[in-house]
């Protein structure tokens, strides 16, 4: 059954044009790859893939979340497959086995959207936001018995929120006095309590928010993972092709991709050879004033693209 909460793929013809073109032309064998959708959400990039592929080519896709793994079934391509998984699992595929492997980053609409996920501070809900709702522990649950200056560590780190200390001990006078925060309005008044100026037209509790989900759901750790396996799994001339939406995301792509597009030279033997950099950045790309019009949630995306050099 389709879920009524729906999802904009942002950047989608960009994305997909970076893993199988050069400057707008196809390049050589590129249809006939093997492609990985890290995220696959509800599946917009990976159905823009697919027509992309020849008769030989393949396409799999990772999703932890469970919704999104039942969505995938309205696929029936046999060229396509799913991995109920994180894409921090992305090296368990065969070494220099992929053309190309595209990351859509962060949270998608229809789980921002469904007040049942607890993701988002506009709508009531369980205090939740587990990416993958079968297993590990909700944001309630681990804010029920985190110490202060976890709570406050957490909400500094991910989300940049320089009001953390005064909110984490507002949540912990709330448990004390009154139990647990269970649901998002309590956790979204407990802040807007708390925090008494913010940034002109964004919500009190929009960075707390951030770093709960991403905390809990380890998203930076999964990132680095990923990116780090993304250098045995891809071919040579395979592409790399992240979309970030907010600082922390972008700058591990940005210095991922920095740090291994440069010649590496061994500082003990001078005159030898350096080795080859692992990677070529190619492009950055933003969303176009017309999407972000049409999908205001697109406008903080960034699309970074790179090319696997020889091994």
């Amino acid at each position: 059954m389709e879920a009524p909460w729906t999802h904009t793929t942002v950047l989608l013809n960009e994305a997909v044009d970076a893993l199988f073109s050069n400057d707008g032309q196809a390049y050589a064998g590129a249809a006939d790859g093997t492609y990985v959708d890290a995220t696959f959400g509800r599946g917009g990039h990976s159905r823009r893939i697919l027509e992309q592929l020849s008769p030989t080519g393949r396409l799999v896709a990772f999703d932890r979340d469970p919704d999104a793994v039942a969505q995938s079934a309205s696929i029936t391509d046999p060229r396509f497959s799913i991995r109920h998984e994180g894409f921090s699992h992305l090296g368990e595929l065969p070494a220099a086995s992929l053309a190309g492997v595209l990351m859509d980053l962060g949270v998608s609409s229809p789980q921002i959207d469904n007040p049942q996920r607890g993701f988002s501070f506009r709508f009531e809900g369980p205090l939740d936001m587990r990416m993958d709702t079968t297993r590990g522990e909700s944001v309630a649950q681990w804010l029920a018995t985190a110490e202060i200056n976890q709570i406050a560590e957490v909400i500094r780190e991910y989300g940049e929120e320089r009001f953390a200390g005064p909110i984490a001990k507002a949540i912990a006078a709330r448990r004390q006095e009154r139990g647990p925060i269970s649901t998002t309005s309590e956790l979204a008044q407990l802040v807007a309590d708390t925090v008494k100026t913010r940034e002109q037209g964004q919500n009190p509790a929009t960075r707390t928010f951030q770093a709960l989900r991403i905390f809990i759901n380890a998203e930076l750790e999964e990132l680095q993972q990923a990116l780090d396996a993304s250098l045995d799994v891809l071919e040579v001339g395979g592409r790399l092709a992240v979309i970030s939406f907010h600082s922390l995301e972008d700058r591990i792509v940005k210095q991922f991709i920095a740090k291994h597009s440069k010649e590496e030279y061994d500082r003990r033997a001078p005159f030898a050879v350096p080795k080859v950099m692992k990677l070529k950045a190619l492009d950055r790309i933003k969303p176009s004033a017309a999407e972000v019009a049409g999908n205001p949630r697109s406008r903080s995306a960034i699309l970074r693209v790179a090319q696997r050099m020889a091994a």
